[in-house]
């Protein structure tokens, strides 16, 4: 049996040096590459040695509203946090809001939209 292991997740924004620096502040997370895309654009990996997020643009995308909706059906992209109020603080900082407060098995969560309309889940298991 072969088992599996989620690598990265790649995600199209309208400024990705904004979603790095917020992606940063939230979770830790270090810029791993930068450069041009291979059809046109600019990528952004961010995230550790072993995952990332890969926020890409082109200047289509710059020039759109920036909470087009590239990538429907996406539900939300989930992230593990030691310290949920921590982090709620630092969203609540950048100007978004957290929303959907829950308690429940098997953790405490909640649930904010970036400036892409992209929704995230913060979660912990603490």
């Amino acid at each position: 049996m072969t088992n599996g292991k989620l690598e990265h997740a790649n995600i199209t924004v309208s400024d990705p040096q904004r979603s790095a620096a917020l992606l940063h502040e939230l979770f830790g997370w270090h810029i791993r590459w930068e450069g041009p895309s291979m059809l046109g654009g600019h990528t952004i990996h961010v995230g550790t040695d072993e995952q990332y997020i890969a926020l890409y643009t082109n200047p289509d995308v710059r020039a759109a509203d920036p909470t087009f909706n590239k990538g429907e059906p996406l539900n939300h992209i989930g992230v593990t946090v030691d310290d949920l109020d921590a982090v709620e603080a630092k969203v609540a900082a950048a100007g978004l809001e957290p929303f959907n407060h829950g308690d429940y098995e098997p953790g405490r969560r909640f649930y904010f939209f970036d400036w892409n309309g992209i929704e995230w889940e913060v979660v912990s298991y603490s």
